[in-house]
């Protein structure tokens, strides 16, 4: 199973520029498509899911173009986007009754695999609820329990912890894991703590361009030794924050922990650090390698 995506773009009316020259293989595991807000991961979201074209380039399902035969990959897909409705009037087995009605799956089928879902993403008690009462949490659990109704071999999650507790959020996370074994998930979001838990393989994209996609380990590889703590005085701090990347600042009794990403020691007593991936994010996506002019 593979997905291809080659020198895909997509531009919108008045010439803003979704993605541009996109270009990725994709193999059974957890891709972490990970960029700020507004870097064109839910475009690419939207086009995997054959709910948009792209302006240019190809994207294939087992070598198989997307655009020219969507079925092929709708049949085997499970999608939650980022705004993901509900019907307010049904309850969560009827809602999900319906949208597996709409999967072409059985009602025989259907049934027992809803209870299944219901479990795994804990919304039995409340399964009798009308959505409409649902707190914004519980109706992204219900997305989450959707898109695994045929159990797809491609799962696209667009920020899908968002609204949920922390709780939820581990619970979400592990559930990621458990499923990729023999399929492919995309989980793409800006919050780095979710990719670190269980994605294998994380793409980096930042105004519609891929800047990189490595192992998590080969990531944090390429940002050793760029990781730095100074103390300053708070009065230091604004012009810090302009010259470096700051991923964190702490307030202490002796100044201000500052830590900071750059390819040299920023000035006098920088003591290096261990790197973490929210270091390595910031590396690439804020300083010249995330540059893509």
């Amino acid at each position: 199973m593979k997905l291809s995506l080659k020198a895909v773009g997509k531009l919108y009316r008045g010439n803003v520029r979704g993605l541009k020259d996109f270009t990725l293989d994709v193999g059974p595991g957890i891709l972490g498509l990970l960029g700020p807000n507004g870097a064109g991961k839910s475009t690419l979201m939207r086009i995997l899911a054959t709910i948009t074209k792209p302006t240019e380039g190809t994207v294939t399902w087992n070598d198989v173009d997307i655009v020219r035969s969507p079925n092929r990959l709708r049949a085997v897909l499970g999608y939650l986007p980022q705004d993901f409705g509900v019907y307010p009037n049904l309850n969560a087995v009827e809602f999900l009754e319906y949208l597996a009605a709409a999967k072409g799956l059985s009602r025989k089928t259907a049934r027992p695999r809803i209870q299944q879902l219901l479990e795994v993403v804990n919304l039995v008690e409340a399964q009798k609820r009308p959505l409409g009462g649902y707190s914004g949490g519980m109706r992204q659990r219900v997305g989450i329990a959707q898109a695994l109704l045929n159990d797809p071999e491609l799962l696209i999650v667009d920020e899908p912890t968002a609204g949920l507790d922390p709780e939820e959020r581990v619970r979400f996370r592990n559930l990621l894991s458990e499923l990729s074994g023999e399929r492919i998930v995309i989980l793409s979001t800006h919050i780095v703590s979710d990719v670190e838990a269980c994605a294998t393989n994380i793409a980096l994209i930042a105004r519609g361009h891929l800047i990189t996609s490595a192992a998590p380990e080969e990531l944090l590889r390429s940002v050793e030794g760029k990781v730095w703590e100074r103390v300053v005085p708070s009065a230091e701090l604004p012009a810090l924050r302009q010259q470096y990347v700051t991923s964190s600042t702490m307030h202490r009794s002796d100044g201000v922990h500052l830590r900071i990403v750059a390819d040299e020691a920023p000035g006098a007593g920088a003591v290096p650090l261990p790197v973490t991936l929210e270091d390595a994010y910031l590396y690439w996506i804020s300083g010249k390698k995330g540059d893509p002019e």
